[in-house]
């Protein structure tokens, strides 16, 4: 199960204010066709967002930030999040007003609903929203161009198949001031699809097997993100630590290391973990790369090990806990994210404790915290048992105390210290810029933005809510 947040992207990295208008106004006479993506969910679709507006700008379209402006409008879906299908049709039916006002003015519209959701409705979305124009799912975008094409002169396209083609041998690459625009921080695809099927979990029949790129075309792709500029890279997958690309020996770690080793890269990582991967290359990797940095998500998902087992986990707290001692003697200075669900069909007050213990045990910088919520198809919607919501929502909120406190003390403990930062942009206030030291945590300082790309050495001074404040180290 990947991490996740919502939304995920909506037009990232884009010129603001009045020069973002006078670029628009400038396309809109050259004849350019604008899209808007409202992307929700994991870091895949982050990544699927921006491919997308790659496979349509050769078609002649530009990226707008406004869905008021927009030609085609795409919702990039995601499946985990609760009642994620009623959200979308939500979403559409603001769409469909839009829609019909731009009708109005003599403008046409395309809405493409995209992502998991749109893999696991079908044409369910057609039935229930008319004005929807084209439904694709995620191994489909690559096709988007003639997708759109074929919608324009005929409404109601659906492509949810799951191609033999490798869709990857068909994105064309990005061109180099559309990975500029995105910023020094990038998401990059090496493995699609899950194999384990967690009882809970829709990724194995929306996004399908577990399918890894070959390692040469993903060096390949990561040197054009750093030739452009991009510092730092992030390896995404649904189950990423189970690459077994060819040419990596059936490890992530040799991918990472190669990563590690390309001109302009300073920094790696990689995302989403399961603990049954965490093989002995990966791990040494975490003591031998200075680039890959010390912050691993590693979901467990419970404490207890008769949920795991009914989650089809396969593998127990021990198990997870002996794998968490392996990577910290690794690399002492690790700092730890995890996924839970609370509620699971069956879970008891006591094995709700188990799960506070391993907590407890293991202590995390930062974690991600769910109620169960049944996902039609998968084996858990149906078993016996489900857990009442008012009990769901007390143990989520009792175990969200003691993530944030834990969260809470990791941050406390980095003040007075010296840490490392990649600056990303400019801060929210004027003569401010910020960044993400080495665990993930955003860091604000007084600086000027020629140090954005660069890394450097902070003194950590202070916490804010959700960020820490320093100021730059001197030598």
């Amino acid at each position: 199960m990947t991490a996740f947040f919502e939304p995920a992207r909506v037009n990232a990295g884009r010129l603001p204010g009045p020069e973002q208008n006078m670029e628009e106004t400038a396309a809109t006479a050259a004849g350019r066709r604008k899209v808007h993506v409202k992307s929700y969910g994991c870091q895949m679709n982050v990544y699927d967002a921006d491919r997308m507006v790659d496979v349509l700008a050769p078609q002649g379209f530009s990226e707008t930030e406004r869905m008021e402006d927009a030609d085609l409008v795409i919702l990039n879906t995601c499946h985990i999040r609760e009642r994620a299908t009623e959200k979308v049709f939500s979403e559409l039916g603001k769409v469909r007003l839009l829609k019909a006002r731009r009708a109005a003015a003599g403008k046409t519209t395309t809405i493409a609903v995209a992502g998991c959701v749109a893999q696991a409705e079908g044409a369910e979305i057609l039935r229930r929203q008319a004005a929807v124009d084209l439904v694709v799912g995620p191994q489909s975008y690559h096709r988007l161009s003639d997708l759109v094409a074929r919608a324009a002169a005929a409404p109601g396209v659906v492509d949810t198949d799951f191609p033999t083609e490798d869709k990857f041998d068909h994105l064309a690459p990005p061109a180099p001031e559309a990975i500029r625009a995105r910023g020094v921080t990038s998401f990059v695809t090496v493995q699609e699809g899950c194999d384990k099927f967690c009882s809970f979990c829709v990724v194995p029949y929306t996004r399908g097997a577990e399918v890894s790129r070959p390692l040469v075309k993903v060096i390949a792709e990561i040197e054009r993100l750093a030739a452009a500029g991009v510092r730092e890279v992030t390896l995404i997958g649904q189950n990423v630590n189970a690459y077994h690309g060819a040419g990596a020996n059936g490890s992530l770690g040799p991918l990472l290391r190669q990563t590690a080793r390309v001109p302009g890269i300073a920094r790696v990582r990689y995302t989403t973990s399961h603990p049954r991967d965490m093989d002995e290359e990966l791990i040494a990797a975490h003591a031998e790369e200075p680039a890959l940095m010390p912050f691993l998500h590693l979901p467990v998902q419970s404490g207890s090990d008769r949920v795991l087992a009914a989650m089809n986990r396969r593998h127990s707290g021990a198990d997870y806990i002996a794998v968490v001692e392996r990577v910290r003697r690794a690399r002492p200075d690790i700092a730890l994210s995890s996924d839970f669900i609370v509620g699971f069909p069956g879970e008891t007050e006591a094995e709700f404790g188990e799960t506070l213990a391993l907590v407890r045990a293991v202590r995390f910088a930062s974690a991600y915290a769910f109620k169960y919520s049944p996902r039609a198809g998968t084996p858990a919607a149906e078993m016996a048992d489900q857990v009442a919501d008012d009990c769901k929502r007390d143990r989520l909120s009792r175990l969200q105390q003691l993530i944030e406190e834990q969260r809470l003390d990791f941050n406390r403990a980095l003040v007075g210290r010296t840490v490392e930062v990649l600056f990303e942009k400019s801060g929210r206030h004027p003569g401010q810029i910020a960044g993400k030291s080495p665990y993930l945590q955003a860091v604000q300082v007084a600086g000027p933005t020629t140090l954005i790309g660069e890394v450097a050495k902070v003194a950590i001074t202070g916490l804010g809510a959700n960020s820490l404040f320093g100021q730059l180290a001197v030598g």
